[in-house]
């Protein structure tokens, strides 16, 4: 209840009836617009799935490459999955810039950071550095995270919300496809499965949500950290809406091939310039700053 509809400051009791408080709010945004219609800001609308497992040997992280801006399709075959160090690497939904330089900056803080310490990048040092960083702008910073990578306590799985909330699990899924996704994980997924039982189910979980979900699409990605530290990253590890195929099927007349010599010249000029050689006189040298 507002301070324009509440009679009794002090009274615990819910009002009766419709509630009207919002009246005098909406009217002075109307008049503070000069009558014109005022529209809220509003988050904009993106689509990714990643997804993220532990298997016996490691883990495996997923990505689809479709970057939208709104409705359209922006870049068919964006990078998701991100390097944070040699042993831990991250997928990103989101903001793409969000997400690109969330894990670009945490990645020169974990680098700076085993200068010092001399030792090997823990997973949860990575969480707990994402984590402070995104809750320290309230979600404002749009990446919503799957962090995945092995250290000295084994393979690791985390999820990062935009808030800096996080979680630890065998198996994760987060971004507009995640639903379909997690379906996938929720049938299949099954303890001390092997490394290419877990590559096969990324992949399934990846396209369930390249069919099922507009905002995700393209090709799959999967990256592969296994406990002795070995990394694989294989781009375009599944490329169901490959079109060449089906461009080169087509045949098109010959007609339509416009050879060299197609076009006759008539008539071929050569005028050269009235100052042929350049000296340092015709080149401005700026002297570079050292201070």
């Amino acid at each position: 209840m507002s301070e324009f509809t509440s009679t009794n400051t002090f009274s615990n009791e819910p009002a009766a009836g419709f509630s009207f408080e919002n009246v005098h709010r909406n009217n002075m945004l109307l008049a503070g617009a000069n009558g014109k219609q005022t529209h809220f800001p509003q988050a904009k609308k993106t689509g990714t799935t990643i997804v993220g497992m532990t298997f016996a040997g490691g883990v495996v992280l997923g990505a689809d490459t479709r970057a939208t801006g709104g409705t359209e399709v922006a870049d068919k075959n964006c990078e998701k999955i991100h390097y944070l160090a040699d042993n831990i690497y991250c997928c990103g939904a989101g903001t793409a810039a969000d997400t690109e330089k969330t894990t670009q900056l945490i990645s020169s803080q974990m680098a700076l950071l085993r200068l010092n310490t001399k030792s090997e990048s823990r997973v949860v040092t990575a969480c707990t550095m994402l984590k402070r960083m995104l809750f320290r702008y309230q979600g404002h910073v749009s990446a919503a995270l799957v962090l995945g990578g092995v250290d000295e306590a084994g393979p690791h799985v985390y999820q990062i919300y935009p808030h800096g909330s996080t979680g630890k699990l065998p198996y994760t899924t987060m971004g507009s496809g995640s639903l379909a996704a997690m379906s996938a994980f929720e049938t299949e997924w099954r303890d001390g499965m092997n490394e290419a039982e877990a590559v096969a189910l990324v992949k399934k979980a990846i396209l369930a949500g390249i069919f099922n979900d507009l905002g995700s699409g393209s090709n799959c990605d999967v990256c592969v950290i296994r406990n002795d530290k070995s990394v694989q990253m294989i781009r375009g590890a599944v490329q169901p809406n490959d079109v060449k195929p089906l461009r080169d099927g087509i045949r098109h007349s010959s007609k339509l091939t416009m050879g060299p010599g197609t076009t006759a010249v008539l008539k071929n000029t050569f005028v050269p310039h009235k100052k042929a050689m350049v000296t340092l006189e015709d080149v401005l040298v700026t002297p570079m700053e050292t201070s």
